[in-house]
């Protein structure tokens, strides 16, 4: 296990105040406040950051702490720390705020009521306490969020958070922080459908303004990769993608964020050693923990890991990932990243590796996930083996499955998740496209894959995922192969190519429909690619010993 480093509340405390000046006791039971050592792994190194605050300057050292946490979404530690800022200074309303940003998951949607309750407490608590204006307009910020959250919808409190950090933002222009959460606020709202990238675009306009002045900051870092993770975008944050994991070492979901621009630039080798970083840190945080549980952030990194791993041809290596997943019986939090990585990685092995029968067989492996609380994710199941059963002509089952991924849509819908709901929408689309090519439909088999093409490339991808388990643009391009189509099979590869470089399949399918073309250099082209991206791992997949052959003189 790698050096654990333990912060315990007595020696902080001794730390932050004198032997003459013993802290206040509180209890934080009412507000169901995460407190008690700070578990960090590694150097406990999170970055550099310094935020102003009217509390004791005896707590500043830990209120920053807090926030470099916070920043790295590692959420736990976080409120830990701003916890035990207020056992120092029981006053400090901001590190009430602190603890309600811990609570608010600024970039996905939450799960049930329970952050929602607490956040909206913490505010409260914060009413008769004194505060500069500063730390009020922020607080008012994030209030904005949990205020009346049992009828306001949670896309209007998202608004209403950017709003209010707008406000603060425009305020305290010399405050580098509210630029920063204020660009946070700007991606959080970020439409999906959205081309022009009007929001991620202002964002990091914004970051990469204060970054020359604050290069060790971890918040300045992850959000503009967060704002460049499109294949559109991602050539901006490459360069800060390979200095986020040194700013922040200590944090597992810092050393995994940069293999977004890595997945996004088909850059794998890079994308597997940011992500082989990542799962070492989060096995040390559970370890340290004391967890008999796997922490989500170890799964999160593994799904990217088994994709990366699949778009070399390392077939061994991504079933070492699957084997280990199956050897795992419980996870913490159970949360839609968990949910995510246990139903896509079993799914993307078989059908990267066109295994149908393994698709259509699928089993989940025995990990103790409510899959009713995660319809998107569990429909990932469903798609992975109505698709194998598609392929193998096995329509009957393949309309069993289709049938369920409609009932996680209906479920989505009724909870008014639209962008999850699109998601699955996406899925459907394309098995009804297969569905409607096995029965004979070809035409309308290819419009309807054409809309679900359509569809993806309108919506963005969501974090969590390193990308589709197949992407439509793929899907339509082997159903043009499947109908004979070859020259516009060849040209869908190659437009799937600009939206996923360097995927395995993408260049197979762009070699070989270039040779059946007769376009012999462009084959060569291709063919040495896929070549070159199996030579690391000694892969045998077929379609490499096919290039191998193709290429010999």
């Amino acid at each position: 296990m790698k050096n654990v480093h333990i912060l315990i509340a007595s020696l902080i405390l001794l730390n932050l105040y004198s032997c003459k000046k013993q802290p206040k006791v509180i209890t934080f039971s009412s507000l169901e406040v995460l407190n008690g050592d700070i578990l960090l792994c590694g150097s406990g190194d999170f970055g550099t950051v310094d935020f102003a605050t009217s509390c004791t300057t005896e707590s500043s050292e830990m209120f920053n702490l807090g926030l470099s946490l916070l920043h790295s979404f590692e959420y736990t530690e976080a409120e830990k720390a701003f916890a035990k800022v207020l056992e120092v200074d029981p006053n400090c309303a901001i590190a009430f705020w602190g603890i309600a940003m811990c609570n608010f998951h600024s970039l996905w949607m939450q799960a049930g009521n329970a952050h929602l309750i607490k956040g909206n407490r913490l505010i409260e608590a914060t009413t008769e306490l004194k505060t500069t204006d500063r730390e009020r307009a922020y607080i008012n910020a994030i209030g904005a969020f949990y205020k009346d959250w049992q009828t306001v919808p949670h896309k209007q409190r998202i608004y209403l958070f950017e709003e209010g950090m707008r406000s603060v933002y425009e305020t305290y222009p010399e405050d580098k922080e509210a630029a920063i959460f204020y660009a946070l606020a700007l991606r959080a709202i970020a439409n999906p459908s959205d081309k022009t990238f009007k929001n991620q675009l202002k964002s990091g306009k914004i970051l990469k303004s204060i970054f020359p002045s604050a290069p060790n900051h971890p918040g300045i870092a992850h959000y503009l990769i967060h704002n460049y993770d499109y294949p559109e975008l991602a050539e901006k944050a490459l360069p800060t993608a390979r200095e986020y994991a040194k700013i922040a070492p200590a944090s597992a979901h810092a050393q995994h964020m940069p293999s977004h621009i890595f997945t996004r630039l088909g850059l794998w080798e890079e994308a597997i050693a940011s992500n082989l970083k990542s799962t070492e840190a989060a096995l040390c945080y559970a370890e340290a923990l004391g967890a008999t549980a796997h922490w989500d952030e170890e799964l999160h990194g593994m799904d990217y890991l088994v994709y990366a791993y699949l778009q070399l041809g390392a077939n061994d290596k991504a079933a070492e990932q699957y084997d280990y997943l199956k050897t795992f019986y419980s996870v913490f939090p159970v949360n839609f990243k968990c949910a995510y990585a246990i139903a896509a990685i079993p799914g993307r092995i078989a059908l990267e590796n066109k295994d149908w029968e393994g698709a259509a067989q699928l089993e989940l492996p025995e990990i103790a996930i409510p899959w009713e609380q995660f319809p998107w994710e569990r429909s990932l199941y469903y798609f992975t083996k109505g698709y194998g059963a598609i392929r193998l002509g096995l329509i009957e089952e393949a309309e069993q499955e289709l049938k369920a991924i409609k009932t996680a849509h209906r479920d989505l819908q009724k909870a008014e998740n639209n962008y999850l709901a699109d998601q699955v929408a996406i899925e459907i689309a394309n098995l009804e496209a297969w569905m409607l090519f096995r029965k004979g439909s070809i035409d309308s088999a290819i419009q309807r894959m054409q809309e679900a093409k359509d569809m993806e490339n309108n919506t963005q991808k969501h974090p969590v995922t390193p990308g589709e388990l197949i992407p439509a643009a793929e899907l339509l391009a082997d159903l043009y192969m499947e109908n004979g189509n070859i020259e516009l099979a060849h040209s869908a590869y190659l437009d799937n190519l600009n939206q996923h470089p360097q995927r395995f399949n993408g260049l197979y399918g762009a070699a070989k429909t270039a040779s059946m073309l007769n376009d012999l250099e462009t084959a060569k082209m291709y063919f040495q690619q896929l070549l070159d991206l199996g030579q690391a791992y000694n892969s045998q997949r077929p379609e490499l010993l096919e290039a191998k052959t193709f290429l010999e003189p």
